[in-house]
């Protein structure tokens, strides 16, 4: 074991590499060609982050700090520090070299999200209602589900159900009696999480609050003293999507306390289930100075990640360095294009080589809010074939409602969808009660079983678990797709059998969603 601080390693013939950030999933299998760079310090692209590079030939890159790295002209060149960079040397394969590194740096807790989570689709409130969530609608929205005929699953309130943020208390303008709301969504069978995030409303009594225990970020700007006037600590105004607010300082350990206390005051209260944890990503810690001097913008987003331990129902975007833990990572919001459709599947197998084993690729038809202003940008086909992309994941999310968008043919297809994920949910668990005690991942590059053909630079087909292909189309107007069938005989959904070590051409119309069992010799 070697200190590769501020060194270049040279790529091996036909090697790949995975890690560093989920959202550059796209980009990976980073190889001899590939040019990128990136530092993990206060990089994060909106999404999960770890200090973990991990090649198809049995090495892997570890440091427990920020580093780095950048893949260009042939070699790996990592810089920039902040404790050794390792450079480890374990097998000859992908395989081998993630549980290596698993079991040394972030060995599986041995435990699951809640398993709702993966058995039943997920709902989330955001492109239905945006910023106007309000207990009418939100009941309104669960009503729908059910008479659509999806199975019940998990409601998670988004982003404004509160009146001020770090004030977590329903807004009385828009919830009559939130409490009520709840015990009605858990009669139709439904489990609820509320969108949280570390931010403070900076004109609110909470805040000022905050700041007299000295729980916020501080401000060391004496230009800002016309806006702190009357306190003698200043809160410092962090600039993020909703505006500029006080952030809770979580290098204080009394302030990660009374989070976690405001956060259980909403399930003993309220019945809440659990939390959607927004907006911990590593850029808005960084340059804010914080009570303890060490932290760096990264131990911030750690210390929030660890904040839903406690809840068995929670949700992430941005992470670091949590891998093995029980918590779900949602890839960050997509637009509603077939360009950010064909990321899906290379940033969830990026996820799982970085740890994070318990995905949820965004939301159905995409999470970027401002693709769905006008009705006419809908594309239909678009929505139907990113369900199908869901559909085998270990986890499905709906937010835009298929039953609302969509005519009766298409509105049907999403709909034996969310039933082929519920018919596949025991499976799916199975697996993911593995990989809480193995910690690897559920969703795999071909890479993993099958070393050395060429299956690392496939990206558009993905392992379930062990012995379910998966190929979705991912291309508009696509009626057939090439599928690589790995060694082994397969069986597609539509009972056809085939040899493996071949490429075959599929017919996929739009209700077909290609998937294949491999055959799996018992002893």
């Amino acid at each position: 074991m070697t200190d590769y601080s501020n060194r270049s390693i040279p790529l091996l013939p036909n090697e790949s590499w995975w890690g560093g950030l989920s959202a550059l999933g796209a980009s990976m299998p980073f190889r001899s060609e590939s040019t990128i760079s990136c530092d993990l310090l206060n990089e994060n692209l909106g999404n999960q982050a770890q200090p973990l590079l991990v090649s198809n030939r049995g090495r892997y890159v570890w440091s427990d700090h920020p580093f780095h790295f950048e893949f260009k002209q042939g070699s790996l060149h990592l810089s920039k520090a902040h404790s050794e960079i390792h450079l480890f040397e374990e097998g000859n394969s992908l395989k081998e070299a993630f549980c290596h590194a698993s079991r040394n740096h972030f060995p599986a807790s041995g435990s699951i999200p809640d398993p709702i989570l993966f058995n039943a689709p997920q709902y989330n409130t955001w492109i239905e209602l945006m910023y106007d969530q309000r207990e009418e609608k939100i009941l309104e929205y669960a009503e729908s589900i059910i008479a659509a005929g999806y199975p019940p699953g998990t409601i998670l309130i988004d982003d404004n159900w509160q009146e001020d943020y770090g004030t977590w208390e329903f807004s009385a303008r828009r919830f009559s009696d939130p409490k009520a709301m709840i015990e009605k969504l858990h009669d139709m069978g439904f489990k609820v999480m509320l969108w949280v995030c570390p931010f403070v409303s900076a004109d609110s009594a909470t805040c000022r609050e905050l700041a007299e225990k000295h729980f916020l970020h501080p401000d060391e700007q004496p230009t800002q003293d016309i806006l702190w006037a009357n306190t003698e600590f200043k809160p410092a105004l962090i600039r993020w999507w909703n505006g500029a607010s006080a952030m809770i300082d979580l290098s204080n350990p009394d302030a990660r306390e009374w989070f976690r206390l405001s956060l259980q005051k909403l399930v003993d209260e309220y019945g809440i289930d659990g939390f959607k944890f927004d907006a911990g990503d590593p850029a808005f810690y960084s340059g804010v100075p914080s009570q303890n001097l060490s932290f760096l913008p990264t131990d911030h987003s750690e210390q929030f990640a660890a904040a839903g331990l406690p809840f068995a129902f929670n949700e992430y975007r941005a992470c670091w360095k949590m891998a093995g833990q029980p918590l779900v990572q949602r890839l960050q919001d997509k637009k509603h294009k077939w360009e950010d459709l064909r990321t899906l599947i290379p940033c969830s197998i990026a996820q799982g080589l970085m740890g994070y084993a318990f995905t949820c690729p965004d939301m159905i038809g995409g999470g970027e809010y401002l693709s769905f202003l006008r009705a006419e940008n809908i594309d239909q086909e678009l929505i139907v074939r990113s369900a199908q992309a869901h559909a085998l994941m270990p986890m499905m999310q709906f937010s835009l409602a298929p039953w609302r968008v969509l005519d009766p043919e298409k509105q049907a297809i999403c709909l034996e969808m969310a039933k082929l994920h519920t018919r596949t949910a025991p499976r799916i668990l199975e697996y993911a009660h593995r990989s809480a005690n193995t910690g690897e991942p559920i969703i795999k590059s071909l890479e993993w079983f099958w070393p050395g053909r060429g299956y690392d630079r496939v990206v558009d087909q993905f392992i379930l678990g062990e012995d379910i292909l998966v190929c979705p189309v991912l291309e508009k107007g696509a009626e057939s797709r090439s599928v690589i069938l790995p060694p082994g005989t397969w069986t597609a959904d539509d009972g056809t059998r085939y040899e493996g070590e071949q490429t075959i051409q599929v017919e996929a119309p739009l209700d077909r969603l290609p998937w294949f069992e491999r055959e799996i010799e018992k002893n």
